[in-house]
């Protein structure tokens, strides 16, 4: 039997994330097999997933991935755990229309009590409406009980225990008001070293959790899940398929779903395009994004295998990249210093973040039949563009249009979006687009 929750706050910057953090750590330390997953789209709070309990981060996203597939996905990466710990998204009710997508509609799918972490910092009685209006919003969202944030004082915390006892919730203790803690929940800018730094913190944030909080009342309260089998096993296909991934410092941003979907269909191997001569004797690369933009120098320097890949390219390989990917792929980067980087140079633009601009927002990608869902998060932008673009309509959650193109050459296509391919048939879907003639 599996332990199963949701950590959620009212709003985002409450702690969820430091608390998750704090709990996953604390759980490895009482030898408890735990996986933890994140709701939404988000690539950096898994990173910090794995550093606190040596699991990364599966991402659930009822946007971008049916209900099956959810499923699917607790059972097969927890299908070793027990105890499955699914970080939100935002504040619980905050979706992408209304709730649609939030955490509370996560929790209502899944259905999965909520651990609902309080930022106590400047209130005490007063929390008691608060959390009562979370508790009674939605009867359907099942809380289980509170965890205060940055109490300032036992004194403090009794306060806050008399307004959990008058309305009836469950409180499970607190963290302090500790110094020097914070961890970042979304930065584009960090990257996997300075993710590492964090370490240090984390077991600071468990040694007080483990004095001011009930874990175990926690894990009561949690649901019991029953683990049903998932096959990760290769299809039985004639002719399997070697596909290269670039995986690095400069491109991490990696749905796991993602490589499963490709050890379905064939082989994995991943390579650096900072620190190795040439790309793999492959059929298929995949270029993620990431932080292209931190190593310029180290990824601009490594000409032969820019080469390789140039060579690979115009040979008609084929190859999908996104966001950090396709900027790698085009002519140069332009830094924020105006400093131009020579790229691979295949495709016929180059990217700045020079005039840093935010583009935001899931994104609905129809090619031909063929419909594939993801996101766009990203401060560059292309300039001095004359690449081809393919015939493709994106629209955004809530079905409006938008600026976004996805870019075409031969075999090779690219875009800013981050596609979620985590099935064998999206996957297969996008290779036979990639081979369709423009």
């Amino acid at each position: 039997m599996i332990k199963q929750l949701i950590i959620s706050a009212p709003s985002s910057n409450a702690g969820k994330t430091t608390l998750t953090l704090g709990l996953l750590r604390l759980l490895k330390r009482k030898t408890k097999a735990v996986q933890p997953f994140k709701v939404g789209p988000d690539y950096i709070d898994p990173k910090f997933h794995q550093l606190a309990c040596g699991q990364i981060g599966v991402n659930l996203d009822l946007f971008m991935m049916s209900q099956e597939d959810i499923n699917n996905n607790l059972n097969f990466y927890g299908k070793d755990s027990q105890v499955n710990c699914i970080e939100g998204v935002m504040g619980l009710f905050d979706g992408s229309e209304k709730d649609k997508g939030s955490t509370a509609e996560m929790a209502k799918k899944l259905d999965t009590p909520v651990l609902l972490v309080i930022d106590a910092k400047a209130v005490a009685y007063s929390v008691a409406p608060l959390i009562q209006g979370f508790v009674n919003f939605d009867a359907e969202v099942k809380v289980m009980g509170v965890v205060f944030n940055r109490v300032g004082s036992e004194r403090h915390y009794t306060m806050l225990q008399e307004a959990c006892e008058d309305i009836g919730v469950q409180c499970f203790g607190y963290l302090s008001n500790l110094k020097n803690i914070e961890i970042p929940s979304r930065h584009l800018g960090l990257n996997i070293q300075e993710i590492e730094k964090f370490d240090i913190l984390i077991d600071e944030i468990a040694d007080a959790l483990e004095t001011t909080m009930d874990w175990k009342a926690i894990l009561e309260a949690s649901k019991d899940v029953v683990c049903i089998p998932i096959s990760s096993e290769e299809k039985n296909l004639t002719e399997k398929i070697k596909f290269a991934v670039a995986k690095d410092e400069a491109f991490n941003f990696i749905y796991p779903q993602n490589i499963t979907a490709m050890e379905q269909l064939g082989t994995v191997q991943f390579f650096s395009p900072i620190h190795d001569a040439e790309i793999p004797d492959c059929d298929f690369i995949y270029f993620p994004g990431g932080y292209p933009e931190v190593y310029l120098k180290e990824l601009s320097a490594n000409k032969i295998m820019r080469h390789s890949i140039h060579k690979f390219a115009k040979n008609g390989g084929q190859i999908y990249a996104e966001c950090g990917g396709m900027m790698y792929l085009g002519k140069s980067i332009i830094s924020e210093d105006n400093e131009s980087f020579e790229m691979v140079n295949f495709f016929d633009f180059e990217s700045t973040i020079a005039d840093k601009k935010l583009h935001l927002g899931y994104r609905t990608s129809t090619i031909n039949d063929s419909i594939f869902k993801g996101h766009e998060f990203h401060y560059s932008s292309l300039i001095n563009n004359n690449e081809t673009t393919i015939d493709a309509t994106i629209t955004n959650a809530r079905a409006g249009n938008t600026t976004t193109k996805i870019y075409k050459k031969q075999n090779v296509m690219a875009s800013y979006v981050h596609h979620y391919l985590g099935t064998s048939e999206k996957l297969t879907q996008l290779i036979n687009e990639i081979n369709n003639s423009l």
